[in-house]
């Protein structure tokens, strides 16, 4: 009886699951040709494009961005229409614990919790980049990055100053580069203006002065113009928060070693980032505890009022996880904390929930 029970909760769960999401990825898709149909038409992008480059990636993205929520939905769909239809207290009073019931549902949440880790750091990756590249070329035009006061470490030791920087014209002024070994400053550029030459990759600094120190001795040079090898480049400091989607895990944490390096202002987005990829799939296993306590006894309300309740909690994990995110990003409070305090909150929501559950 156990098997044949497993086999049953499994197949409505997951036969739920993916019957929901295909249903709303319908409409989502829909929604969102008609918002970029005339980006679309008027950047000319070939049909075979929008859907094998566009579309084909956009999915997996989406799937994975919503699917603890639509985990959440679907156990609270399917669990009540079984309480409804009296089935909850038939398992039970066949002699089924209600902890032996939540196995199956366990099982399946394990499952796509596992789906979305693997889908997070190995698929979706690659996968945003064409997608990104796509709405790059065709839906929106990347807008120019004019940076102001830029401190940086570009290498061990190797820091640099600009007071201001843009990415269109590849130009930067009031530039200063200083080198410094145990303490001590070694060597300082200072320049009017810097501008990357991409055919040649080569800075050409106008209007420079350096200054080399060696103990007590110090030798200084003057010039107009000079062309250049720097140990930076453009990409060092024009910080695309939207490239992280495309890095799978051990490429972000490289990429935070490197911003930890440099001193970067927005590595607390990187680390949440980071952190959300295994915290947001576990959210899948918790809020299936939440659906099955929530949806599991037979009320007056019937599926409606489950499914009211389910919709509210849904809105307020997302709220919560969207707070406790920005406080990390833009407060004092530790990324990995900021991204598992609504799984833990909610975690001993779903164990009071399962507590004083009927059984």
């Amino acid at each position: 009886m156990f098997k044949k029970l497993d086999i049953y909760i499994t197949r409505k769960f997951l036969g739920t699951f993916v019957y929901a999401i295909s249903l709303i990825i319908l409409i989502v898709v829909i929604f969102d040709l008609s918002e970029k149909i005339d980006n679309f038409i008027e950047n000319r992008a070939p049909l075979k494009d929008i859907l094998l480059v566009y579309y084909v990636n956009f999915i997996p993205y989406f799937i994975n961005l919503f699917s603890p929520l639509f985990t959440f939905i679907t156990v609270v769909f399917f669990t009540s229409r079984m309480a409804l239809n009296s089935e909850i207290i038939a398992i039970l009073s066949s002699g089924v614990s209600f902890r032996r019931l939540l196995v199956p549902y366990l099982v399946s949440a394990i499952f796509l919790s596992l789906v979305s880790v693997f889908l997070s750091n190995v698929l979706i990756p690659p996968a945003n980049e064409k997608r990104l590249a796509f709405e790059s070329e065709y839906v929106r035009r990347p807008d120019s990055f004019r940076g102001r006061n830029i401190h940086m470490q570009v290498r061990p030791g190797i820091f640099i100053y600009l007071d201001t920087y843009n990415d269109r014209s590849n130009t930067g002024y009031r530039f200063s580069m200083e080198k410094i070994n145990n303490g001590e400053l070694r060597y300082k550029m200072m320049a009017n203006q810097v501008r990357y030459n991409e055919e040649e990759e080569k800075w050409t600094i106008t209007g420079y002065n350096i200054r080399e120190i060696d103990g007590l001795r110090e030798r200084l040079y003057f010039g107009n113009e000079l062309d250049t090898i720097l140990p930076f480049s453009p990409n060092d400091f024009i910080q695309n928060l939207r490239d992280m989607e495309t890095m799978n895990y051990r490429e972000l944490n490289e990429f935070i070693a490197g911003e930890r390096l440099r001193g970067s202002e927005t590595i607390s987005f990187y680390l949440a980032e980071k952190h959300r990829r295994i915290a947001f799939p576990f959210a899948t296993l918790v809020l299936t505890l939440i659906g099955v306590a929530l949806s599991s006894q037979k009320v007056r309300g019937g599926m409606g009022l489950h499914l009211g309740a389910g919709i509210t909690i849904s809105f307020a994990f997302i709220l919560f996880m969207q707070i406790t995110t920005t406080f990390a990003t833009k407060g004092n409070l530790h990324p990995m904390l900021a991204v598992w305090i609504p799984n833990l909150i909610f975690g001993a929501l779903g164990a009071y929930l399962l507590k004083i559950a009927p059984k």
